[in-house]
């Protein structure tokens, strides 16, 4: 049975998120989550990225090594094609948007190495996901970043102000929110799940 785009789409902001799932992308998570502006930013360049790479990854993989039976360099290209296009997008911000550029600052050249954007490509090959299928699950997941980032800097903000136990300042208590918006968004699986 395949599975309707739309269904992914939605599937990997909510259900399948790529944090909140799979805990992929954590490290930029846990260190630009402070400022929402700023983890919008970084999400809307993530998605950016995600989307893009994922097409281009799918493109190559399908019309050139898996035809040519180099399926084995899948890694090395997908993540060459990642670079490259990051590359373009970090010179596109330090030209036209100074100030986000700064902001981001060592995060910015870091979404190469961003392991939610690998492994979204690297899931779309291993769940043998059609053109279609590809685009949506690479801006849903992009999306579903987006939204766990912000999600957490709003929740960051609010609570700066207010107590918490000296133990729990900074990654413990981010780690500890993490799990709690894990546990709530598990409670759409019951709408819908792909795997």
């Amino acid at each position: 049975m395949e599975i309707n785009p739309v269904v992914i789409f939605f599937a990997s902001i909510f259900t399948n998120n790529m944090i909140l799932s799979n805990f992929l992308g954590m490290c930029s998570f846990i260190a630009i989550s402070s400022d929402i502006k700023t983890s919008l930013s970084l999400g809307q360049a993530v998605t950016f990225v995600l989307g893009f790479t994922t097409l281009i990854n799918y493109i190559i993989y399908h019309y050139i090594l898996a035809p040519l039976g180099l399926a084995y360099l899948r890694y090395i290209v997908f993540i060459v094609v990642i670079a490259a296009f990051v590359q373009l997008v970090e010179m596109i911000i330090d030209r036209y948007f100074e100030g986000l550029y700064y902001a981001l600052g060592i995060f910015l050249p870091l979404i190469t190495v961003n392991c939610a954007i690998l492994g979204v490509s690297l899931f779309m090959v291993i769940r043998d996901y059609n053109f279609l299928q590809s685009i949506a699950f690479g801006l849903g997941s992009g999306l579903g970043w987006m939204l766990s980032i912000v999600a957490m800097a709003g929740i960051r903000q609010k609570i700066k102000n207010n107590p918490v136990p000296k133990g729990l300042e900074g990654p413990g208590i981010t780690l500890i929110i993490t799990g709690l918006m894990a546990l709530a968004f598990i409670g759409f699986s019951g709408i819908v799940q792909i795997q």
